[in-house]
């Protein structure tokens, strides 16, 4: 049947075209609009343009480097050239605050720690390899070793296994393990004994360290290692070789130790001698007429009784010192009083730092007056040297954030993110600030778990400031408005930092407000890594599902003639 004038002169709409060209048309509607465009030059003009930018519109989306008009690539051109000036401001801040932190913290700390005893020639010499714990940290470094082959090997497998197959991949992980088993290990000459009441007696030698946990533990014997004392009443009466690190309730050192003393416990007495250092955290610490320190004392008390001798320095937090036998070179306190009695001695000179003038008999001798400072309990908003030390913080933070967030932009967006659910990240930053410590501290007991536990601190302790760094984007985003954008984001980083750091400096509640952001902001972490590693389930959707894809040339009617 021939078409009337009317249904030729009919032409085509353009979204008949689009369907077309997409191939959504029946198999039907489809052949009519293709014998229709063969007739009419309108409609074969119209579906060719429609066609023509269908296929511009397709590279455009498809292209990753989108051509900028001319006016955002001259923007973006400067915005390059000055990066270098920003960057080079950004890292001359970052040296500033460097060497601000060095000279005002760390190199105090370090003369300080080096007066009491604690020599070395770096930070990390004294903390590591001067013995500032124990000795024992060549079987740590033969554990890390371990650790550093199997990451190595973690690494590799991870890097070959789109190489390799998984048979092959779990086939190399048991060859490796087995291979690192068979590795011959250094002896660690190491007892442990337990029970009600622990103890090494008199007529015994141990040759090596010893562990001890018990109810009473006491040490009569001669231990040619470390001693590792846990329990409620702790006494040293034998002749210890090493040194003795003690966790207890009371520690009563009547016999010779010729290492150091570390000790956490409520009450120390020394009664005996002991040839090197004493560092404790006590309630109560008392160095008795008869008890004999070689080294130095280093103590955080609450109450100190110096009747005994002292060979080096006392390096004193507490509240109330009271001096009444020898101290060979220096005092240097920070508490609320000292005493000095009349049998007192000091050999060098004496900082004091307090909240009422040290009490000092004329007896006393006495190498040097007393140099006595006022306790400062509250912050100086007087001095422009405080404002200077908040600027360095705050451009400090800014920089931390910046380079967190520029090594892991995507785990920030989680967390900025996170942030948002306020009553979530409360109270799961309740949680980690207060359990992650404590369950590192517990980790760090054993010799195999001490790796683990330092680094679970150190990991918390970077989480406190990255926390402010999180609650700061957020109150930026807040100011300026969302943004998915990295540089964007960081830039609001920046800008609520410094309010985040403003608010922290107001008095009174100050302190509060910083507490209420590390919570915060550790909550919003910890729920960013919470649903990282949280597998992912699609709803509604089966394992295996699959939908078989459409063939070539195949629309929503069939299929398309070629």
């Amino acid at each position: 049947m021939s078409k009337t004038p009317e249904e030729q002169t009919k032409h085509l709409d353009e979204m008949t075209c689009l369907l077309y060209i997409e191939r959504q048309l029946d198999r039907a509607r489809g052949l009519e609009v293709s014998a229709h465009t063969q007739d009419c030059a309108d409609c074969r003009t119209l579906l060719r343009a429609l066609e023509r930018e269908s296929r511009l519109l397709t590279r455009a989306m498809l292209e990753e480097d989108e051509p900028l008009p001319s006016r955002l690539a001259q923007f973006q051109e400067r915005a390059r050239n000055s990066m270098q000036w920003i960057w080079g401001l950004v890292f001359g801040l970052a040296a500033t605050g460097l060497y601000a932190l060095y000279t005002g913290y760390v190199q105090p700390w370090q003369q300080q720690l080096e007066q009491a005893g604690f020599g070395g020639s770096n930070l990390l010499g004294l903390l590591i390899f001067q013995g500032a714990f124990w000795k024992g940290w060549q079987s740590m470094i033969t554990l890390l070793e371990v650790l550093a082959m199997l990451t190595l090997a973690g690494i590799a497998v991870a890097f070959f296994r789109r190489r390799i197959r998984r048979g092959s991949a779990l086939a190399l992980m048991f060859a490796g393990f087995c291979a690192v088993l068979t590795l011959p290990t250094a002896a660690l000459a190491s007892e442990t004994r337990k029970g009600e009441s622990a103890s090494v007696r008199s007529e015994e030698t141990i040759k090596g360290d010893i562990f001890l946990f018990g109810d009473r533990v006491k040490v009569d014997g001669t231990v040619e290692g470390d001693v590792f004392l846990f329990g409620h009443d702790a006494t040293v009466n034998g002749h210890v070789e090493g040194d003795v690190i003690g966790f207890a309730q009371t520690l009563q050192v009547d016999g010779k130790v010729d290492g150091n003393i570390r000790a956490f416990t409520n009450t120390l007495t020394i009664r005996g001698t002991v040839a090197k250092n004493v560092l404790t955290f006590d309630e109560r610490v008392n160095l008795e007429a008869a008890g004999k320190i070689g080294g130095s004392l280093t103590v955080f008390v609450e109450n100190l009784n110096l009747e005994g001798s002292l060979g080096r320095d006392l390096l004193v937090f507490g509240k109330h010192v009271t001096i009444s036998g020898k101290v060979g070179r220096g005092i240097r306190e920070k508490g609320a009083g000292l005493t000095i009695t009349s049998s007192g001695e000091v050999g060098g000179p004496i900082h004091y730092e307090g909240d009422t003038p040290a009490e000092v008999s004329p007896s006393a001798k006495l190498a040097s007056p007393v140099e006595f400072k006022k306790l400062e309990h509250k912050r100086d908003y007087r001095q422009g040297k405080y404002y200077v030390w908040q600027v360095i913080w705050a451009a400090a933070f800014v920089l931390f954030g910046l380079v967190l967030m520029s090594l892991m932009p995507k785990f920030s967006q989680d967390a900025v993110k996170s942030s948002e659910e306020y009553g979530a990240s409360a109270g799961l930053g309740v949680l980690v600030l207060c359990g992650v410590p404590i369950a590192a501290v517990i980790a760090c007991v054993t010799v195999v778990g001490l790796f683990i536990g330092l680094s679970a601190l150190f990991v918390w302790y970077g989480s406190l400031y990255f926390a402010q760094v999180i609650v700061g984007a957020l109150v930026g985003q807040w100011l300026m408005g969302r943004t998915s954008q990295l540089w964007p984001l960081i830039g609001r980083m920046a800008v609520g930092v410094v309010i985040v750091r403003l608010c922290t400096t107001i008095p009174v509640i100050g302190g509060w407000v910083k507490l209420g952001v590390i919570i915060w902001g550790l909550g919003a972490i910890s729920i960013a890594l919470y649903r990282r590693f949280q597998p992912v389930i699609v709803p509604g959707g089966t394992p295996g599902s699959f939908t078989q894809p459409l063939p070539p040339n195949t629309t929503v009617g069939g299929v398309q003639p070629a």
